[in-house]
């Protein structure tokens, strides 16, 4: 399939690998990209130094294109953006920050940008920082999310309407079904964060490999709006904060039962207590840990099937 995204990527297939905290290493990036989508590494979760390690080692797995996703509101961001121009990354997806601040040096340095945003506010914003694509996620989505809870069959076609930017779809999709859904409301392609958590390759506890399969119908909620929002399963730190709030907790002592380390402490470490469980709501209709190539080549296999019952309608 050629469209917008294949040809800005120079990949087989629009599936972009979300590039997910403690879950997106040069493993998984590596497969994905190797399958024919458009594997990220998470420099959330990396030091710098890490994230040199990760570059150096996907460009030996893999000659197929990848990028690297980072979250702009970690530390050591300006070590971050020099280690990728130094290797040589050439396609960079920012998030939860400003679009304006690095993406003119991003692409100086021949860098393509897409930018990841929760509402059409935002995109806007993106597209006047200059970047070559879009990511519209719905809150339906795992990890850090917009406060607004716009879902992604709303965001979609109001980002569409109003802009002409390379547009990908993220939150709540999974299948093949989800994805062609997605593009008829207006998306160029899709970004898969949940789905490759419960991969082989991604560098996720299996313990939360295992709970990400396990979880059903209404078991994440967003929270933590005032400091950042972020969609969790609900376990023993989850109720802890709804405690917290029930009793009244001003945003200091959010911070402090947060800490420091939660998120890898359950993603990562496998704590599944006192951990944080970052997951999308589609975690309840995946119900297996397989081969990320395995899930590349099934959601396209699916979107061609579904695309082909659809036309006959």
């Amino acid at each position: 399939m050629q469209n917008r995204i294949t040809q800005l990527f120079n990949i087989s297939y629009p599936i972009i690998q979300a590039g997910m905290v403690w879950a997106s290493g040069w493993r998984l990036a590596s497969a994905v990209s190797n399958a024919g989508g458009l594997g990220l590494i998470g420099a959330g979760s990396m030091y710098p130094e890490v994230l040199r390690e990760h570059i150096l080692k996907c460009r030996q797995a893999t000659d197929k294109p990848f990028g690297v996703n980072v979250p702009m509101l970690y530390p050591d961001i300006e070590k971050i953006m020099e280690i990728i121009v130094e290797t040589g990354v050439k396609i960079v997806f920012t998030s939860a920050g400003n679009p304006k601040t690095w993406t003119s040096y991003l692409k100086e340095n021949d860098v393509l940008v897409a930018h990841v945003v929760s509402s059409l506010k935002f995109a806007l914003k993106a597209q006047d920082a200059g970047v070559d694509a879009i990511v519209a996620e719905g809150f339906e989505a795992g990890g850090h999310n917009g406060r607004d809870e716009t879902t992604t069959f709303t965001l979609i076609p109001a980002v569409r309407e109003k802009l002409d930017l390379p547009l990908i779809a993220a939150g709540g999709i999974a299948t093949g079904r989800a994805m062609l859904a997605a593009m008829v409301l207006g998306a160029d392609g899709v970004q898969v964060g949940s789905r490759f958590v419960a991969s082989d390759e991604a560098s996720s506890h299996p313990n939360f490999k295992n709970k990400v399969v396990e979880a059903g119908e209404g078991d994440t909620l967003l929270t933590l709006k005032e400091l950042a929002p972020v969609r969790l399963i609900k376990n023993k730190f989850y109720l802890d904060i709804q405690k917290a709030y029930a009793e009244g907790a001003d945003i200091e002592e959010l911070k402090h039962l947060l800490g420091r380390g939660r998120a890898k402490k359950g993603m990562f470490e496998g704590d599944l207590e006192e951990g944080e469980l970052e997951i999308g709501q589609v975690a309840s209709i995946i119900h297996d840990i397989k081969p990320a190539a395995l899930i590349v080549e099934e959601m396209w296999a699916e979107f061609q099937k579904a695309k082909k019952e659809v036309e006959k309608i």
